[in-house]
């Protein structure tokens, strides 16, 4: 029920995307709360480091009990606030699981075609995208959009035509038989489909350095538009030789006064105009063959990363207020390990031709080909990031879900 007297303290800053899901997810259920701006109130930061052993970590919510959650999920909020994250109708024609752009996207195609659809998220809707603050690379967006904007436009699109959206809940146990293929969340509520689409993305590579987990949250950071604010007039580094590192360390010249990159390799393995945008920014120095290998600091902040060469193997100690690590994506499919679905050796799942061009054809396609998006499992698909061989973009993750909404369609006259 909604309440009148506000028994929950909100602390954060305006320009997190965490801390505007939490927002979007309270009042979503009508929750009164305190919003505490840390930027503008010093005492309210201080404190907030105080609670977070040294660590200047946002949202932090602080309950009428005195108890905390510090960037919580929404399952974790819904859990600590009674919340229902469960359905009455347990059978649906298909069951995307993964809110994110690909997801959504073939939600509201199947939607529009007559196809009960449910929609299971873990955490935000809109996924990775949503915390991106802007995106420069979509068609139809001339001037760009806001990740969050975007993320909340596809959620309207898929609330419009009647799509089933079950939000904060995990995933923990997925199985098939027959022609069912049955998904367990962390309710211990089961739904069953003819048909499902995995669209759970992926999330950032840790380096696993020394030192690394002791500052993750406190120096070390995963997402520039997340913490890049909280540099301002100070010196970071980014470690990684892509698209992502190149794109957040330009992002991050916004805030801090020197970037210094650490490349791995001789060269960068980022889009040629991104490249040269960062080479020829007088705020970013880029150190190649470079590799951190020990976090350093004092009292929960990182200070210093030990670096080596790797062709000369000399060392170096340099001098940081934060790091920003972007190597690359671990996939979502940690409930996939003990099913039956080929995942490759990183755990992206197979799909389409290349489940069966070594001749090691799955079980069910005795009969005929998987077609492009199919799993190993007749039935079961996968669009976006999660997916072996995806662009992991958010334009191609989109076109992914409209893709394998199709593909579902004609499964479902099968069945």
């Amino acid at each position: 029920m909604p309440s009148s007297t506000p028994e929950i303290t909100l602390y954060g800053a305006h320009w997190c995307p965490d801390c505007r899901r939490a927002k979007q997810f309270l009042g979503e259920h009508q929750i009164a709360y305190t919003w505490v701006d840390i930027e503008q109130d010093p005492a309210a930061e201080q404190s907030v480091i105080e609670k977070n052993g040294g660590k200047r970590i946002i949202p932090t919510i602080v309950f009428a009990d005195g108890s905390l959650l510090v960037e919580p999920t929404n399952a974790e909020l819904a859990a600590k606030l009674g919340l229902k994250t469960s359905l009455d109708r347990k059978h649906f024609p298909l069951i995307v699981i993964g809110g994110g752009p690909a997801g959504l996207t073939t939600a509201f195609y199947t939607a529009r075609e007559g196809i009960d659809t449910l929609v299971i998220e873990r955490a935000a809707f809109g996924g990775q995208a949503a915390a991106t603050e802007k995106l420069d690379n979509l068609p139809g967006f001339p001037d760009g959009v806001a990740g969050i904007d975007f993320s909340n436009r596809l959620r309207q699109q898929a609330e419009r035509f009647g799509v089933q959206l079950l939000e904060a809940q995990d995933i923990v146990g997925f199985h098939s038989h027959d022609n069912y293929h049955c998904v367990q969340t962390a309710s211990r509520d089961e739904y069953s489909a003819h048909a499902v689409v995995i669209a759970t993305g992926s999330r950032y590579r840790r380096l696993g350095a020394p030192g690394e987990s002791d500052y993750i949250g406190a120096s070390v950071h995963f997402c520039a538009t997340c913490d890049g604010p909280f540099y301002k007039g100070k010196r970071v580094a980014v470690i990684g030789g892509g698209n992502s590192a190149a794109e957040e360390s330009l992002l991050l010249t916004k805030f801090a006064d020197h970037v210094t990159i650490l490349v791995r390799g001789d060269r960068f393995k980022a889009s040629k105009v991104i490249e040269e945008s960062v080479l020829g920014d007088p705020k970013i120095e880029v150190r190649f063959n470079t590799e951190a290998v020990e976090f350093l600091g004092a009292d929960a902040k990182l200070n210093a990363l030990r670096t080596r060469n790797n062709q000369t193997h000399q060392e170096e100690m340099l001098e940081v207020d934060g790091a920003f690590v972007f190597i690359g994506l671990d996939p979502n499919t940690a409930f996939l390990q003990k099913s039956a679905m080929r995942l490759n050796p990183w755990g992206f799942v197979i799909t389409g031709h290349d489940l069966v061009h070594d001749g090691d054809r799955p079980a069910g396609f005795a009969q005929r080909e998987p077609a492009a998006l199919e799993t190993s499992i007749p039935g079961i698909f996968a669009a976006g990031d999660v997916r072996q061989g995806s662009t992991k973009q958010v334009a191609s993750a989109a076109g992914e879900g409209a893709a394998a909404a199709l593909l579902v369609r004609e499964f479902l006259k099968t069945v």
